[in-house]
């Protein structure tokens, strides 16, 4: 099933849910068809095309005024179905930026943030199987010293609702996150929705940017 085929399915069934009471299980479900529609989307994926276009979303990132006037950045390393930040890092540290990871407490669900100063030798292997910062070599960074906070996402719609992998790590952080600190999502155009079925726990981030454009949460 194509993705455009499971989102219609998804949407639909979301918006005969809202006519009445919504069970976490039936969200749930929801989710788990949108996640898998991209993945099948973003595997369709050519070497060659998903390159393209993440250089496009890096290099609309770097026109983005919020993001060039940051002083201290908070990045991600992605996951299987999230839009790839390396080329982002580097020329953060061209830019003369402060770079900022996650380290995930796997045991609690929790971010802690850490600044990158040598990426050679201050990023480890954590236990979610996704580079994150040594603790042993890096500085704690106080939340509320980022300026700008890049978001990964499975999934998105133009109200800033989100998907995430399901594991909540970045729903529990958001709100800890302070009101003048920018949420900004990455995502390829794919991976935006009409409608993406939201649980009272999920958080919405302020801004999607994707290889064609900026989409501010309407």
């Amino acid at each position: 099933m194509s993705v455009d085929n499971v989102v219609l399915k998804s949407v639909i069934g979301y918006r005969k849910l809202s006519g009445g009471r919504i069970s976490m299980d039936e969200i749930f479900e929801k989710k788990q068809e949108i996640r898998q529609g991209i993945t099948s989307s973003l595997e369709a994926f050519s070497k060659e095309e998903r390159a393209e276009k993440t250089r496009g979303i890096e290099n609309r990132v770097f026109e983005f005024a919020n993001f060039l006037e940051a002083k201290v950045v908070l990045l991600y390393m992605a996951s299987k179905n999230e839009v790839r930040t390396e080329g982002i890092f580097r020329r953060c540290f061209d830019y003369n930026k402060i770079v900022v990871l996650p380290a995930f407490e796997i045991t609690r669900y929790k971010i802690k943030l850490y600044k990158i100063d040598n990426p050679a030798v201050d990023i480890i292997l954590g236990p979610r199987q996704i580079p994150e910062p040594n603790p042993e070599r890096c500085k704690l960074v106080p939340m509320d010293c980022l300026d700008i906070a890049l978001i990964p996402a499975v999934a998105l719609d133009e109200k800033g609702g989100r998907i995430g992998t399901g594991e909540g790590y970045y729903d529990r952080f958001i709100p800890k996150l302070p009101i003048t600190t920018r949420k900004v999502a990455l995502a390829f155009e794919e991976q935006i929705l009409p409608q993406v079925p939201m649980e009272s726990h999920d958080k919405h981030v302020d801004i999607i940017i994707t290889e064609k454009r900026i989409i501010y949460k309407i």
